[in-house]
């Protein structure tokens, strides 16, 4: 049994990353993934020092250095009137202490150097157009259900299928994520596009009632990524709907020209609905374990929804690494996870409401608060998130 490989179920950046952790350890992996062609949809995403904290341990530092652009500064305005309100510095302090840089990179250039790492090695098999219908346990093995096609066995089973991972209902039954209500619009425009007072080396935030704002460069500044969110109350999921700007626009009335302007240089804008689901304590049956978000999603506002995922992929190759016996690995991985990944999530929830979203007094005592913070004060703040690889909490 310790020939037959470990089970992956998902192709995205988590499935991806846990595959090439499992091959650094010599450890063989089958990746199955419901889409007919393995990528990743979506535009730019940010990533902190843990996540290449994270690229070093699973051998592809280099190649995600090369895909990413980075800034000086996470800067945060105030979308009323105007003004700034505070820029977290990332230059030669913040790398000193957190050992690597924080940048931004296009989702798919990211799922790209993970992709190109799996696709080199003999260990991990990659199958596309393979959907998953559920898991049976018997003995020390796994037995991977796939609509229309032969059932696979492996040792263990990893679920890294995403929000609605059906491994994920088997295991938990939890049904469908939480709808938060806060629709999402994105956009990528070639840089000349983007209005020239406001092309900043920043992931600059524009924070208002209800409401936010944020942009930055990509793609070595050919290009730049547009994300605009409204606490609509929208009850339904919905993913990737194209829409036209008119909608996008709707409700930004009360928001400084200057920000405002951003909504219009957008094109081709695309609406998501977020969602996420409540921490939960077990992730584990047996021989199956959740992995990124099929075991934590998050909303987007600490922007770690990927690194989180690296970080559990670092965690998961170590944990199989120490251990001969499947399941003490898995409750290991789960053990060092559970904490972390649930801070993060309650986290993101409370940033949204306190930092990207509040109104009236909340958001004076956000300025106030955020406005008399140093340098130093930032680095000690983000310590406990920044300064590990998934293997220190």
């Amino acid at each position: 049994m310790i020939d037959q490989p470990i089970l992956i179920a998902g192709g995205g950046i988590g499935g991806l990353a846990a595959a090439c952790g499992l091959a650094r350890k010599g450890l063989r992996s089958i990746v199955v993934e419901q889409a007919a062609q393995l990528g990743e949809i979506g535009a730019g995403i940010q990533i902190g020092p843990n996540a290449f904290h994270c690229f070093d341990y699973l051998g592809v530092g280099d190649e995600a250095r090369a895909k990413a652009v980075y800034i000086d500064a996470l800067r945060l305005m105030d979308a009323q009137n105007g003004e700034d309100i505070c820029a977290i510095p990332l230059d030669e302090p913040f790398r000193a202490r957190f050992k690597n840089p924080y940048a931004v990179v296009h989702r798919a250039d990211l799922h790209g150097v993970l992709l190109n790492f799996c696709q080199a090695s003999d260990l991990i098999d990659l199958r596309t157009d393979h959907k998953v219908t559920g898991y049976d346990q018997e003995g020390s093995g796994v037995t991977l259900r796939l609509e229309g096609r032969a059932a696979i066995t492996g040792r263990a089973l990893i679920g890294a299928e995403g929000l609605r991972s059906p491994i994920r209902q088997q295991m938990i039954g939890d049904g469908p994520p939480r709808v938060s209500g806060h629709t999402t619009y994105r956009s990528v425009i070639p840089t000349a596009q983007m209005p020239e007072d406001l092309r900043w080396n920043a992931a600059t935030l524009w924070a208002g009632p209800k409401c936010h704002i944020v942009h930055y460069p990509l793609k070595g500044w050919k290009l730049f990524n547009l994300v605009v969110t409204y606490h609509r109350d929208v009850k339904e999921a919905i993913a990737g709907r194209p829409v036209p700007r008119d909608e996008v626009a709707q409700g930004f009335e009360h928001i400084h020209p200057r920000a405002r302007q951003i909504i219009e240089h957008g094109d081709n804008w695309k609406l998501w609905v977020l969602c996420d689901r409540e921490p939960i304590s077990n992730w584990l049956d047996g021989r199956v374990a959740l992995l990124g978000d099929a075991a934590h999603p998050m909303l987007q506002y600490f922007a770690q929804g990927a690194c989180m995922a690296m970080e559990d992929a670092v965690c998961l190759a170590h944990a199989f690494d120490s251990h001969d016996d499947v399941e003490a690995a898995l409750r290991t991985y789960q053990q060092q996870r559970l904490v972390r990944t649930a801070r993060v999530q309650m986290n993101s929830r409370l940033i949204g409401e306190y930092i990207y979203h509040p109104d009236d007094a909340k958001a004076a005592v956000r300025n106030h608060v955020m406005k008399g913070m140093s340098p130093e004060d930032w680095l000690n703040q983000l310590a406990w998130l920044y300064g590990s690889n998934g293997l220190e909490n």
